[in-house]
């Protein structure tokens, strides 16, 4: 603990006009190449999560109160490079974004794979601004498409890899974005999904849709409702012993995406409860590197075979 605590202690803390401080982990911190400070904020952004409070990181690496979008990159080595690059949304709630494990660890296993990687330090809805952290997922496939070729990132690609709340952003901006800009794939650790009251984290859908949500709004933002034919491959990583989202949520998901005709295959561990994504210690961790690491080569073959009928026309 006090190894994070002299870590953000040295993190670089930006003050703004209106006087709110921000804050931004370093190269060091992060084990990242390269950052993206001050993407975009509330000022600068399509939406405001109207946050006005100061940023605050705690000794476990959480940020609360983000109202600053930042990317941290994560580079393939060339030599490794896959052609694949990764979206990676921390978890938190929707009330936190807890980056250390969910985001910088397990982008830097990405990273020996050979694929690149942007975490997102992203902004928080703060209790109905649900539009904020879809556009800022968004903003980050757009960033690795373009920006991500200097790296040996092909655009046709980019996936996205979301934990707990961050694994229901990650599908739902694999199911609300428009059809030519949806990731590649996604990668769901334990994800939020459905917002049915017996089977839901109820924080996760205050935070995103605010106390005063109605049934109509639960419904429309339970991602089980949303995939289409167009909703992207994906593999769901989560434990049968999970009792802050309950298995249930991932298992509706692959319902439906099973019955839209999608890709899909989903991993359920005997043990391991909630939050174990970047984690060596957790017992499965070897078994879901596998698995990962199976799917990805699918959607990377896969990727290539299209390519290549798409050579021959």
């Amino acid at each position: 603990m006090k190894k994070f605590l002299i870590l953000i202690a040295s993190a670089a803390i930006a003050v703004s006009a209106s006087a709110q401080k921000t804050i931004t982990l370093s190269l060091e911190q992060s084990g990242a190449d390269e950052i993206i400070t001050n993407f975009w904020n509330n000022d600068k952004a399509p939406h405001s999560n109207f946050e006005t409070r100061d940023e605050k990181i705690n000794e476990r690496l959480h940020f609360s109160q983000t109202s600053q979008t930042d990317f941290y990159i994560y580079k393939a080595d060339p030599a490794k490079a896959t052609g694949q690059g990764i979206v990676v949304l921390p978890g938190g709630g929707y009330s936190k974004v807890c980056i250390a494990h969910e985001g910088f660890e397990i982008a830097k296993y990405y990273r020996s794979l050979g694929i690149s990687c942007v975490v997102v330090k992203y902004r928080l809805p703060n209790l109905g601004h649900k539009e904020v952290p879809l556009e800022d997922a968004q903003a980050a496939l757009k960033y690795m498409r373009t920006k991500g070729k200097k790296w040996g990132v092909d655009p046709a690609q980019v996936g996205i890899c979301g934990s707990s709340a961050g694994g229901h952003l990650a599908a739902y901006t694999s199911t609300f974005t428009e059809d030519k800009a949806k990731p590649a794939f996604s990668i769901l650790f334990y994800p939020v999904i459905t917002g049915t009251t017996w089977a839901t984290h109820q924080n996760t859908f205050q935070y995103l849709l605010g106390k005063n949500r109605t049934q109509n709004e639960q419904f429309y933002y339970s991602l089980e409702n949303r995939v289409t034919t167009t909703t992207p491959p994906t593999i769901l990583l989560l434990s049968d012993d999970d009792l802050t989202v309950p298995p249930i949520s991932s298992i509706l998901y692959y319902e439906a995406l099973k019955a839209n005709g999608v890709p899909a295959t989903m991993h359920i561990y005997p043990s391991g409860g909630h939050g174990w994504c970047g984690h060596d210690e957790f017992k499965y961790s070897n078994e879901y590197k596998d698995a990962l690491a199976d799917f990805l080569k699918i959607q990377s073959k896969k990727a290539a075979e299209a390519k290549a009928k798409k050579s021959k026309k």
